[in-house]
Formats: C-alpha cells, sequence, structure tokens
C-alpha cells in the first residue's frame, strides 16, 4: 500500500481542522467562565500562561534568534488584534450564548477573503467562492439546529455585536501573518505576538487585574482559564500561524464554519443535550465546503 504524501497545503488543512475543534471548546467553556471574571484580566493571564508555554517550547527546540527581534512591531500589531478578538469574544459571552455567538464566529472567512487581497492580493476562486457559501449555509443550518423560524427571527443582540468586532480583527489578523513573517519559526512568531499582547493587556488591564479576587473565583474560570491558554491559545495559535504560511487567508479561515459543528458536541460533551437529526444536514455541508477547499489547490 503505497503511503499518503502531506504536501504542505494538506498539513496546513489539518492544521485548522485541529484549530476548529479546540476553538469550539473555548465557546462553550468561555459562555460559563464569562459572568465571574473580568474578560481583560482573564485574557492578560491567559497570554501570560500561553506566552510561557510556547516561549518554553520555542527555546527547547531552539526557535529563538536574535533575527526575530527585528520590527518588533510587528508582534505588537498581531497582539493588539488578538487580545481584542479574545477580550470581545468573553465580553460577548456575558450576555450572548455559545451556538450565537460560534454563528458570529462564521463571518470571519468572507471577511478575511477581503483583507487577504488588501494585504497579499489574493484572489478568491470560484471554487473557493462556492465553498464560502456552501459552508455558509451549512453552519447557519447548524446554528439554529434546523429550525427555519429561528432563522428568519433572528435577533442579533449586544452580546453578538460586541463579538463581530472581535472578528474583524480575527479576520485580519490571518493575512497579516503572512504578510508580516520573515521566516521565523510559528513558535518563536508566536511567542513575540503572546508577549506583546499579554504587555498590551497588562498596562491597559491594570485596574481589572488588581480589582479581581482571584482566590474567589469559581472552579469552572480556573478550568476554563487552562484550557483557553493551552488548548485555545498556545495551540491554536502556532497552528494559525502554521497554516496562515501554508494556504490563503479565505481557505485558513474557511474552518470557522466547522466551529458550530464542533460547539454542539462540545455541548453534548458536558451534557447539554444533542441536536434534532436534521442538524447533521448542516454539518453534511460544512464537510463538503472542506472538500471544496481541498480539491482547490490550485491557487495556494
Amino acid at each position: 500500500m503505497g503511503s499518503v504524501t502531506l504536501t504542505p497545503s494538506l498539513r496546513g488543512h489539518l492544521a485548522m481542522l485541529t484549530f476548529s475543534a479546540l476553538v469550539a471548546g473555548s465557546f462553550s467553556l468561555g459562555s460559563m467562565a464569562a459572568p465571574f471574571v473580568d474578560p481583560m484580566a482573564l485574557t492578560a493571564l491567559r497570554f501570560l500562561l500561553a506566552g510561557a508555554l510556547v516561549g518554553i517550547a520555542a527555546f527547547l527546540s531552539s526557535k529563538l534568534s536574535r533575527a526575530m527581534l527585528v520590527a518588533p512591531w510587528r508582534y505588537l500589531i498581531l497582539g493588539l488584534l488578538m487580545a481584542a478578538y479574545f477580550v470581545l469574544m468573553f465580553e460577548g459571552l456575558k450576555t450572548a450564548e455559545a451556538v450565537s455567538t460560534s454563528a458570529v464566529f462564521t463571518l470571519t472567512p468572507p471577511m478575511a477573503a477581503v483583507f487577504g487581497w488588501v494585504a497579499l492580493r489574493q484572489r478568491t476562486t470560484a471554487r473557493m467562492g462556492l465553498a464560502l457559501l456552501v459552508g455558509a449555509v451549512g453552519a447557519l443550518w447548524v446554528i439554529f439546529r434546523a429550525n427555519l423560524h429561528a432563522l428568519i427571527n433572528l435577533h442579533v443582540g449586544r452580546g453578538e455585536v460586541i463579538f463581530l468586532v472581535g472578528c474583524i480583527c480575527h479576520a485580519l489578523y490571518a493575512p497579516l501573518v503572512r504578510k508580516f513573517n520573515r521566516g521565523e519559526h510559528p513558535l518563536a512568531f508566536t511567542f513575540g505576538m503572546l508577549v506583546a499582547g499579554w504587555l498590551a493587556l497588562s498596562l491597559a488591564g491594570l485596574p481589572a487585574i488588581r480589582a479581581t479576587d482571584w482566590t474567589a473565583l469559581p472552579g469552572i474560570v480556573w478550568i476554563t482559564l487552562v484550557y483557553v491558554a493551552v488548548a485555545a491559545s498556545a495551540m491554536t495559535f502556532v497552528l494559525l500561524q502554521y497554516a496562515a504560511l501554508r494556504l490563503p487567508s479565505a481557505k485558513v479561515m474557511a474552518y470557522t464554519y466547522l466551529v458550530p459543528s464542533w460547539v454542539i458536541l462540545w455541548e453534548i460533551a458536558l451534557g447539554r443535550g444533542a441536536p434534532p437529526l436534521a442538524v447533521l444536514f448542516g454539518v453534511a455541508l460544512s464537510v463538503l465546503a472542506l472538500i471544496l477547499l481541498l480539491k482547490d489547490e490550485g491557487q495556494g
């Protein structure tokens, strides 16, 4: 039997598949922890822990070098974008449910396609455009649990609007990684971004950090913190950096269409019930969208 050759682009796709599953967990756990802690204080600690993990990994693998210190403003811009995304995510989750915020998250692919064209002149092919459309329909089908009445009567609340601003930051992050990277390893580049983001958060969020009674926080906050720092920060940042260097921005962010499906699996795992069977149609559409993207390798 012949072995399967993992091309750079296929590795990028596998990285984003893992990314989407890990990100989904932050929505479910984040909605449970959001009411108990200030978003900026939690995000600052999250960046600190994630930065320590990535920094240790980069040091042990000898990926850190003096060359990465050139143009440090790159890390500051990227760090501010991701810091804003996470702060606004937790702020939005105070009033919006996990599934509805994941609905907003699916707006990032078309925004990433626009930013990818502006920053890198990346063009979206007809097949990619079809994949984005099919994925969007599938995601909405999953989000509203195959309930057309719920979709028609969609009410966009304050939490969803807040998180939309964060998603704009997230969509801009993907093409800028590719534009700003000067050959640095993903671990080293991610470490620089996390350090810059942590410094910015620590300065801006110092009052909130000092006002937080860390010893009185419920267990779910610490569980969420560990998860988002390790799985949904350190690991996903590296995966996103890795994929963004191998795939066009629209393809990278298209994997967000799988997040609502992963969120439902997370909700089931947390004992919140299973969706109706009709929802599986939306999951199938999401898979179809990814197949279309996997076939469209001519554009990178």
